[in-house]
């Protein structure tokens, strides 16, 4: 049976950090659909140009492009054993043409990585990129902290700085924003033996083993 699984989670869950250790240990690419949208653009398809049109104008890419390059990604030959796919879909119609797309294949696994606003508050105020050259900052390297202000970047040797979208207000603006948005799409999956809750308070390695079991599980439910 095929793997393919979907992560929900919102900014500061770490679905991007957990969605990148579930691939390597199960050997599944990793499908971006930011990655994909500028390799259809930079390849020139029909489907790339059509978004490239769009982009150039400034516009937001519609759902319908979208849906077309993820269709076209999702059946090439390396998705055979499964995949996991990273931002998409964000909407309800989104998910009901990646529906459509699945027809005939195993089913989706969705996980659905859940953090109270507090603590994501926390994490993403906290967080550190190097002034240099933008690398994330270690694992537990949090703002403020005497540690932070000593620390150093390993590519560059750069400091390490807040992210300029990382102020208080400006996350709680995006959190809730992802909760207008994305609330729909976790009530049109919820009901699916194939729907997953994972507690993302816990360290990254508790998080990491609690995805892989719950993926195992809702595995063995489908193939019953």
């Amino acid at each position: 049976m095929a793997l393919n699984l979907i992560f929900l989670g919102p900014p500061g869950a770490g679905k991007g950090t957990q969605a990148d250790r579930f691939a390597g240990a199960r050997g599944l690419p990793k499908i971006s659909t930011g990655d994909i949208l500028r390799e259809a653009v930079a390849a020139g398809t029909p489907i790339g140009l059509r978004a490239k049109g769009v982009m150039e104008a400034g516009g937001l890419v519609s759902d319908d492009i979208l849906i077309e390059i993820v269709n076209e990604r999702l059946a090439r030959a390396d998705v055979t054993g499964g995949f996991i796919l990273d931002g998409f879909p964000r909407t309800v119609a989104q998910a009901e043409a990646l529906d459509g797309i699945m027809k005939g294949r195993s089913p989706l696994i969705v996980v659905d990585i859940q953090v109270p606003e507090v603590e994501l508050v926390r994490r993403l105020t906290g967080r550190l990129i190097c002034a240099g050259c933008g690398s994330n900052a270690p694992e537990g390297l949090v703002g403020g902290s005497p540690e932070a202000l000593q620390a150093r970047c390993a590519k560059c040797g750069g400091s390490f700085v807040q992210r300029a979208d990382d102020s208080e207000a400006v996350v709680r603006e995006r959190l809730r924003v992802y909760e207008q948005n994305t609330k729909p799409l976790v009530e049109y999956y919820r009901r699916r033996p194939t729907f997953c809750i994972v507690d993302g308070t816990l360290s990254p390695v508790r998080v990491a083993d609690g995805i892989a079991s719950a993926v195992d599980a809702a595995v063995g439910v489908t193939g019953r």
